[in-house]
């Protein structure tokens, strides 16, 4: 049996969440991409899909007027670690919430960090 605690997955529901009206998966990236551009969902990401797991709902999501990247805002490419795709709508604001989970785990992860994570720092 996996190690929930290890799945970074984990923190970004609990996040998205707490600051949204709930978080819905289908199971697969094709369909929740295809979700998203339909409208259905406002948002999707995820962690180390492959390049068929994603390219033709990120083709879907930007030709329905939405926007795919990574979580520090650059943009997608396919069989990358982590993607990110909204309506366009919510983009900056999920992409800056992911990027804020991510930084919080990995200082957290970090023993020779001896300074608490600051929130301005993000967007310095």
């Amino acid at each position: 049996m996996r190690n929930r605690k290890a799945s970074p997955n984990l923190q970004y529901y609990g996040d998205f969440t707490q600051r949204s009206h709930g978080v819905r998966r289908d199971g697969s990236a094709a369909l929740d991409l295809a979700a998203v551009a339909a409208g259905r969902f406002d948002g999707f990401w995820e962690f180390g899909l492959q390049k068929w797991d994603t390219a033709a709902g990120v083709l879907l999501v930007e030709e329905a007027g939405g926007k795919v990247s990574d979580f520090a805002g650059n943009p997608y490419q396919l069989g990358g670690p982590v993607i990110l795709a909204t309506n366009g709508l919510i983009h900056e604001e999920m992409q800056a919430m992911a990027l804020e989970i991510s930084l919080r785990a990995l200082f957290r992860s970090c023993p020779y960090c001896c300074k608490p994570f600051e929130k301005s720092s993000l967007y310095a």
